[in-house]
């Protein structure tokens, strides 16, 4: 399957297993999505549980927080990463907090399904990864798949999760990858990096579309480099990443969001108090511009790619310890 298979897939399994769960956003019912990501649900459970929703972000997430409180399980979708920045009010102020507010008495089990990133030449707001916002908030989850295999494992631990889950979706490999992918449900822990190579002279960590290009680099490098695909940026995996940084004493991180205040920051803040006597050279961030993603003809140059993964880690790998 392809990732746009896979989520499908296990939205189906999910669906089949729970008549609590509904699908909820714009377009995704009789038109499938804008990537087609949930065609031929609406057809096959009915529209009162794929529902076509107005173009009103914070209202498709302000409906599926009430839902949610009155023991449904929604997954809705908003369109475009650009747009998800208009529901921080709903996921700040009640979805993250409804069960402190209330003591336990109710639960937000709410799996928010939204694409990711650059890559496809689209337009303004529609290129975004605004990860980072999300992840600062207390009572989320955020979520971050690399690939087919892993977006359905990950989705449905997502959706039978108890609490909110920001689940994003890097959208340039929605149809680059197929993977071998069980038609029967399985999960995968959220909370728990996977360790995609083990090596001993640096430790790469990465997440969602980056972790092709970085395995790619490694392997053209010939170097014996531990790469870590950290699935999940809240809550990071510190444990995997210190016990990796301290085998290695290197480390280089790979993320397309801005550099300013991106997960790369708070990875190498994590890495200074758990490994820093550990460290045999400075940590590198390879990431994207602190400026707006530009529009398609400049995208190119602002993206991540090979040669400047292979630039940090070389970097890194010629300072003596």
């Amino acid at each position: 399957m392809n990732m746009v298979d896979a989520i499908n897939n296990a939205l189906d399994n999910e669906m089949a297993n729970d008549k609590s769960i509904v699908l909820l956003g714009e377009d995704i019912g009789e038109d499938g999505g804008v990537f087609r990501v949930t065609d031929g649900l609406a057809k096959k459970y009915g529209n009162n549980r794929v529902m076509d929703s107005p173009l009103a972000e914070a209202g498709i997430m302000g409906v599926s927080i009430g839902m949610a409180v009155m023991g449904l399980k929604p997954v809705p979708e908003i369109q475009f990463d650009g747009f998800s920045i208009t529901i921080l009010d709903q996921v700040y102020n009640h979805a993250s907090r409804i069960r402190n507010r209330s003591r336990g008495l109710y639960h937000c089990p709410i799996t928010l399904r939204c694409p990711i990133g650059g890559g496809i030449r689209a337009l303004e707001h529609h290129s975004e990864s605004p990860e980072t916002f999300f992840a600062h908030i207390p009572g989320i989850k955020v979520v971050i798949p690399s690939g087919p295999y892993e977006a359905k494992g990950l989705l449905i631990s997502s959706i039978r999760d108890p609490d909110p889950v920001i689940f994003y979706e890097p959208k340039r490999i929605y149809r680059a990858i197929k993977e071998d992918v069980p038609e029967k449900p399985y999960t995968i822990p959220l909370g728990k990096a996977n360790i995609v190579r083990e090596g001993k002279s640096l430790t790469l960590i990465t997440y969602g579309s980056w972790l092709r290009e970085s395995l790619e680099a490694v392997e053209e490098l010939k170097t014996d480099i531990e790469v870590i695909d950290l699935r999940t940026i809240s809550p990071l995996d510190t444990g995997t990443i210190i016990s990796s940084v301290k085998k290695t004493g290197r480390a280089v991180i790979v993320h397309e969001a801005p550099k300013n205040l991106g997960i790369a920051a708070e990875i190498m803040a994590r890495i200074n108090e758990g490994a820093f006597y550990s460290l045999e050279a400075p940590i590198e961030r390879v990431t994207g511009y602190d400026t707006i993603m530009p529009l398609a003809s400049y995208e190119q140059l602002y993206l991540l790619n090979k040669e400047k993964i292979k630039k940090a880690i070389t970097k890194v790998l010629s300072v003596k310890g």
